[in-house]
């Protein structure tokens, strides 16, 4: 009997993985990443603040109940470090991002 392989359109299944601290700083830096269907890993640039000359793309930073309220798409991912406390944050994969899809397809 197969029960559960049904995947809604209503569902927001996502990985959450805490590192470091966790999210015990107040300012974060967000940066996102789409998972092609080749298995890359492409950083994504939509939504972020421009530049002018020569210098590279600003970082997004973000408040720590901005980052409580982020969702992943299917084949995303969001990386949030910590300004002050760099080695904590949060990283959210999209189902399809994670692989835990593919995974259970394969039998």
């Amino acid at each position: 009997m197969r029960t559960g392989l049904k995947f809604h359109r209503d569902a927001e299944t996502f990985l959450v993985h805490l590192f470091g601290r966790g999210l015990d700083d107040e300012r974060y830096v967000v940066e996102t990443y789409r998972s092609l269907p080749s298995g890359e890993i492409r950083p994504v640039d939509a939504g972020q603040p421009k530049t002018k000359g020569r210098r590279g793309p600003r970082r997004k930073i973000v408040s720590r109940k901005t980052v409580r309220e982020l969702r992943p798409e299917r084949d995303e991912i969001i990386v949030c470090t910590g300004v002050n406390l760099a080695r904590s944050g949060v990283q959210m994969w999209g189902l399809a991002a994670s692989g835990l899809r593919a995974a259970h397809n394969g039998r």
